[in-house]
Formats: C-alpha cells, structure tokens, sequence
C-alpha cells in the first residue's frame, strides 16, 4: 500500500494514516512545520474556537500497535503516547503506587473525552493550562521519548515541558517512561463548578516513607494553578524528613502559596486558583495515608 493511497483530502488539507511508527515519522518529517500528528484529536478539533488555524496536513498516529501499548516492566511502566486517558487508568487500576496517575487519567474531562484523549496529545498540548495527567506525571519522575526520523532521545518531562512548544518539525512524543517503587501517592483537583470537566487547581503527590511514616523522598505537582505544571520545590523541602501529617502538610502550604501567581481566566480568577491549594494539599496527604 503506498503513502499517497492512504491520504485523504479534506477541507482542512491532507489526511495520512500511517501504518507504522517510521512511516508516521517520515511523513511529519516530509510535511514539515506544514504538518501535524493527529490522535485522539480533541484538542486539534477544537482549534477554530481557539481562534487558530488548521494544519495544512495530518499524520493520524492511533492505529499504530507500539504507540497504543501499556508495558508493565520489573523497573519502569511504557505509556504509549497514543493511549487514551481511559485505556491508561484502567491498565494502571491495579497498581497502588501509579494510583496517581490512574486517578488523573480516569477522572480528568469527561467520559467522552477520557476515551478519546491520549496521553501524549495531552502532554504535547502546550496552550492546555488544566491537564491532569501532567502534574501526575511530574510527581512520579516520568520521562519522555522523542523520535524523529533518524534518531531518539529520552529527557525528563519536566524538560519537555519548557521546551515543547519549541519542538522542530518531523519530531513526535512516541512514549512515556515511569520508574516504578513503593510509594504512596494521591491526586487531588478542583473541578470547576459550572462544568466539572476542567480543574481550578491539581496537586498531585509522591511519597516515599519509613516504617513512622517520615517521607524520605517527597514529589509534589502543581496544575491548572499556572500557564504549565510545575513542582513545588519548597514545599518538598520543608516537607522531606517529617511525618506525612496533612494538618502540617495544609500549614506549610498556606505559607508558601504566595510563590504562585495564578491564572486569570474566564472561568476563576487568578486569586482564587492559588487560595485553594493549601486544602488540595491536605486532601493529597490524606488520600496517600489512605493508601
């Protein structure tokens, strides 16, 4: 089967479904800055609301098997970048340490959108301020395979995230890597009270603890709050080498909440993203404990 009797036209441009991973990256690679890779397509779709323009071409990525698969390993979990939220929370359902991860994925949007929206538009969506996957993969050390035609590398997500609305041409998120240990984790968001799909506010929280419960190791997210996710680092900090207390958790974040300065929107204001974390944080805390 050649490329041209896979592509179709449509009044947006070309369509191409590729058959393969090398074939979707020789095409992106063809087309250029004039092309894009399509998967789940629910951000994509709704570029005229956003007011911005099509892509002249498509690569369709979601029939490609590698970019579909959940790989479960000894050391790391796969994520392919084409599984929808839907698909990644139920392969995760029995596994207490990616429940983090497994509540993003299964909570975020709505039913409809979980069964079409992948993990890998969502990561890649740069303008998408509200994605719940994001600071659930922050928190749990998640790194980022990126292929092009002749190469590919890996790099921290944290990484990608500042540079990803930079991404040349040709090049495609194609997995997510996520090391795998006994740590208790939590997701807590605030959906916003008109719709409920989309959050006010995420935090999303790793923990590694002793037999008393004093975390040695402390990973916090923060999403929806800002243009794009980020760690907590001084939260982290005053955290590390204490007992996972939610009370002392909510006190110390109350008192470092002023380092963010929110996101004005149509929906919330700025102020009222940021007041809201101190409780998200106790119920992250008392959501890890539960597990």
């Amino acid at each position: 089967m050649t490329i041209n009797s896979l592509v179709q036209n449509t009044p947006a441009g070309s369509f191409y479904v590729a058959p393969s991973l090398p074939a979707a990256l020789d095409a992106l690679s063809d087309y250029g800055a004039a092309g894009a890779p399509f998967a789940g397509g629910t951000w994509i779709m709704r570029s005229p609301i956003r007011h911005e323009s099509l892509k002249a071409h498509y690569v369709a990525i979601g029939k490609i098997p590698e970019l579909n698969a959940v790989r479960i390993g000894a050391d790391t979990i796969e994520i392919g970048a084409a599984v929808t939220h839907a698909a990644l929370a139920a392969a995760l359902a029995d596994l207490p340490e990616f429940g983090v991860l497994a509540a993003a994925a299964g909570h975020s949007a709505n039913p409809a959108i979980r069964s079409m929206a992948t993990i890998g538009g969502n990561l890649s969506a740069s303008a998408f301020a509200a994605a719940d996957c994001v600071p659930a993969l922050l928190c749990l050390d998640a790194e980022v395979e990126i292929a092009s035609r002749s190469d590919r590398e890996r790099i921290s997500l944290e990484h990608f995230l500042e540079m990803r609305s930079r991404l040349a041409p040709g090049r495609l998120l194609t997995r997510i890597v996520v090391p795998r240990n006994a740590r208790k984790t939590a997701h807590a968001r605030l959906p916003l009270r008109q719709s409920g799909d989309y959050p006010v506010a995420i935090v999303s929280l790793a923990v590694d603890v002793d037999p008393a419960n004093r975390m040695q190791a402390v990973r916090i997210a923060i999403g929806s709050v800002e243009p794009v996710a980020r760690r907590w680092v001084r939260l982290e900090a005053a955290l590390l080498g204490h007992v996972l207390d939610p009370t002392q958790a909510t006190n110390v974040a109350t008192e470092l909440a002023d380092e963010f300065a929110g996101r004005d929107s149509v929906e919330v204001p700025a102020w009222y993203r940021v007041s809201v974390l101190p409780n998200l944080v106790r119920r992250a805390a008392v959501a890890a404990l539960g597990t």
